[in-house]
């Protein structure tokens, strides 16, 4: 049987979400909590919905795991809990204060935690010099020297919205499709000053958020003009004044999913490898 989990993580003390021999990461610390609760004989494999970098932070992050349904319905053991209430506080147990696991259900026909989702939500902070610092906030993030202009930012940002190849803005891996669309890209600043810098898409390429950011920094700091992203965009290829910013100052905040019923064609629909329409690829 199929659960879903949804979970959120401090990405700090993490090499990221895969797992990697001898390195610390919240796949492998989720498949041991996993593995140890339902006393499974081999370790719980998991699928994610954003593999977010080293040091990047989720608060809406969602996995799924396939399980043994005799071993699911005896995690409440004598108790009159319900197996899904057992299992976050069974898990809340075994993992570390780092990860926490807000809710285990069993996953609707259909659902894949990777390739059901419709949008994934991400958020970065900065701070400039217009920002009061906070240092409880250190390590979510990002200082800046000098002061940016936020409204710059937004309206640069703006330019980058829509179905297209975000190639200049991504590492590239060997037959992966870098045709993404960016449904909402924007800045502003909260209470305390910090500019916060949304960023949604159906799904992203390794690094893309991070050097989306960093595409748009330059036209805060007034180094560059509004039609710089989009300029290093139709480019097509990396720019050495796009800086990959800092991972720290990342988190995912939310994926969204379609109705249960839309869940299996969603699914496939994203296996499919995305191309661009040949008046966009002309543009």
């Amino acid at each position: 049987m199929r659960l879903r989990i949804d979970l959120a993580y401090d990405g700090t003390g993490f090499s990221g979400w895969a797992t990697q021999p001898g390195r610390r990461t919240v796949e492998g610390v989720l498949s041991d909590a996993l593995t140890t609760v339902l006393r499974s004989p081999e370790p719980v494999r998991l699928t994610v919905a954003g593999r977010t970098d080293a040091g990047v932070h989720a608060r809406g992050q969602v996995a799924h795991a396939d399980v043994d349904a005799v071993a699911w319905r005896a995690l409440p053991g004598r108790s009159d809990r319900a197996p899904e209430e057992a299992a976050v506080t069974r898990l809340r147990g075994v993992l570390p204060v780092d990860v926490v696991v807000r809710r285990v259900t069993v996953a609707p026909d259909g659902f894949d935690a990777r390739f059901s989702a419709l949008r994934r939500r991400y958020l970065y902070r900065l701070a400039d010099d217009d920002a009061r610092h906070d240092p409880l906030r250190r390590l979510d993030t990002v200082r800046v020297r000098g002061r940016l202009d936020a409204a710059a930012m937004d309206a640069a940002a703006g330019g980058l919205v829509g179905l297209r190849d975000f190639a200049a803005f991504c590492k590239r891996r060997e037959g992966a499709t870098t045709v993404r669309t960016l449904l909402e890209y924007g800045w502003r600043r909260d209470a305390d000053g910090v500019l916060l810098g949304t960023v949604v898409a159906d799904a992203f390429c390794h690094s893309m958020v991070r050097a989306l950011v960093g595409g748009v920094v330059p036209v805060g700091e007034g180094r560059e003009d509004a039609g710089f992203p989009a300029a290093v965009l139709t480019g097509g290829v990396r720019d050495p004044r796009v800086r990959v910013m800092p991972a720290h100052g990342l988190s995912l905040e939310e994926v969204a999913y379609p109705a249960d019923d839309e869940l299996a064609a969603r699914a496939q629909e994203s296996r499919a490898t995305r191309t661009l329409p040949d008046d966009a690829a002309g543009a």
